[in-house]
């Protein structure tokens, strides 16, 4: 039990994050793009309240989080209420489907690479106190729960299988005929994806994919070491 209250208290604030300013991104490019079906509800906010279902962004990962922590395996997932887009009502609507698709993963790129600089700047602090030394173990821990909870939601949303992210924007690249008969298979998209979470086959492009991530953070990353280390 205590297990499982640590690991909740440790993951909420990434998970909830991650999944809301995920949709929170949609939202923004998709105003600045000439939709505005999200803003007139009130979605275009970085306010993680306006964005959060309460199975998908609070239920779901809490249990996956356990599942993970307990056993070292499974996936960390999860959803919001979705960001309505009219593509119609974009400047260029096939083109700029791929960008307010991106905008969901980028967000979850960047809070991976905040949550690496909160750990980078809570391990140069070097705090000794036993109080102090217990805050900054607990959130370390976050940090990298954080890491980790982002860099899964980058690498699964880029998924090329609508509705997913990386479906959209596939769509957006492939030429109008093919891309009108990809778009056939969304209703069964997430299904397929299950299935292949189920056999273990999501696992050859989530590997790839988040170590790409980790590699483009630790770039990003580079030129901040430099400074805390000469600091």
């Amino acid at each position: 039990m205590d297990l499982i209250i640590q690991t909740i208290c440790i993951y909420a604030l990434p998970v909830i994050f991650a999944i809301t300013l995920h949709e929170a991104a949609h939202a923004y490019v998709a105003k600045y793009l000439g939709d505005l079906t999200a803003y007139s509800q009130g979605r275009v906010s970085l306010n993680p309240m306006v964005h959060i279902d309460p199975v998908g962004t609070i239920l779901i990962p809490v249990v996956l989080a356990v599942i993970y922590i307990s056993t070292g395996t499974g996936l960390l997932f999860g959803y919001a209420k979705p960001v309505p887009v009219n593509y119609s009502n974009l400047k260029k609507p096939k083109r700029d489907m791929a960008w307010v698709a991106l905008a969901g993963p980028m967000a979850n790129l960047i809070m991976a690479f905040a949550w690496v600089l909160l750990a980078a700047l809570i391990q140069k602090m070097q705090v000794q106190e036993e109080f102090f030394l217990s805050m900054a173990k607990f959130f370390m821990s976050m940090a990298n729960a954080g890491l980790i909870v982002n860099l899964m939601m980058f690498a699964f949303n880029l998924f090329p299988i609508p509705p997913l992210d990386g479906g959209r924007i596939l769509f957006s690249l492939l030429p109008h005929n093919l891309a009108y008969k990809f778009a056939q298979i969304e209703p069964y998209g997430f299904f397929i994806v299950i299935g292949l979470a189920m056999m273990n086959v999501l696992d050859f492009w989530m590997t790839p994919v988040m170590l790409a991530g980790n590699f483009l953070l630790s770039l990003f990353m580079y030129p901040f070491s430099l400074l805390l280390g000469a600091g």
